[in-house]
């Protein structure tokens, strides 16, 4: 399998503060791939770092099969960036933004560009600084789709959108993007969940999985266990599930390596008087949520 993103024991430290540890990543050529993970995990440090607008502490970092400390102009004209903060020339006109952009892309399409006007709503005699945030946040995505990138990175992307906006913007980022790789940090994981092939948990720096969707949302469920009276948690504590939660005679807690068989056979060989077992699927917010409680236990 070919990779367009790739890390090898990446590290970051800003003076004595680690940001990212060891960070290996692989992300499949084709893939919509999405980087969750709490604030500070190291997301936007990551990115960054790709896309060398960061030096790395030590390890190594592949875009497109280039080492990302010697990306040159033709690799970028083979990449299209946004980010939740980018800074767009406010008096120009969206038409002159466009005009401006093309030079540098040998790749640019003109009737591409301007069906994305279109198809995005937007207003090319506008200067950019009328425009609102959800329409600066197109016109950057025109700009980044206009010449037919293999790989489009977007960091934070639909942070402070109204969620018509956001459903437009990926609906037409997935339609226009046909082909490429498009990886992806952003904390609105109902979205994520809808189009993602791919997914990410980043946390504290380090990288806790990276596997395909529905291999995730397949191992994850919500247990809750109705036993016929109270019962004390037993031990030693399967390392599968996640710290319980318990009430009188319930036991709820998370199997993040679900197997109905052997779930089920672990649980009444640690609990005598089983009532009902009950194993829920857990949406991606809820995964999140979860790990994120944990994780700060933890610290």
């Amino acid at each position: 399998m070919s990779h367009a993103l790739r890390t090898s024991d990446l590290s970051k430290r800003f003076r004595a503060t680690p940001v990212l540890s060891g960070l290996n990543l692989a992300v499949p050529e084709g893939s919509v791939y999405a980087l969750v993970g709490p604030n500070g995990a190291g997301k936007t440090t990551c990115i960054q770092i790709l896309m060398n607008l960061l030096r790395a502490s030590s390890g190594h970092a592949e875009v497109l099969g280039q080492d990302s400390r010697r990306l040159a102009p033709r690799d970028f004209a083979q990449i299209g960036y946004v980010s939740e903060n980018q800074e767009l020339p406010e008096w120009m006109t969206l038409e002159y933004f466009l005009g401006y952009l093309k030079p540098f892309y040998p790749t640019w399409d003109d009737a591409r560009a301007a069906e994305l006007l279109r198809q995005f709503d937007l207003p090319p005699t506008r200067q950019l600084k009328e425009l609102s945030r959800g329409m600066k946040m197109k016109a950057a995505l025109a700009s980044a789709l206009a010449y037919r990138p293999r790989l489009i990175v977007l960091d934070e992307p639909f942070t402070g959108l109204d969620p018509l906006v956001r459903d437009e913007l990926i609906e037409s980022l997935l339609e226009t993007a046909e082909g490429a790789t498009i990886f992806l940090s952003s904390h609105d994981l109902a979205e994520i969940e809808s189009f993602a092939s791919h997914i990410g948990y980043l946390d504290h720096g380090s990288l806790k999985f990276s596997e395909e969707m529905a291999v995730l949302t397949a191992r994850f469920r919500e247990i809750e266990i109705t036993l016929a009276s109270p019962s004390a948690l037993p031990g030693p504590w399967p390392s599968a599930w996640l710290p319980a939660e318990t009430s009188a005679a319930l036991v709820r807690f998370v199997d993040t390596e679900f197997n109905a068989e052997r779930t089920h056979a672990e649980i009444r060989r640690l609990w005598s008087g089983v009532e009902d077992i009950s194993a829920r699927p857990m949406a991606l917010r809820a995964i999140f949520v979860a790990l994120a409680k944990t994780g700060r236990k933890a610290a």
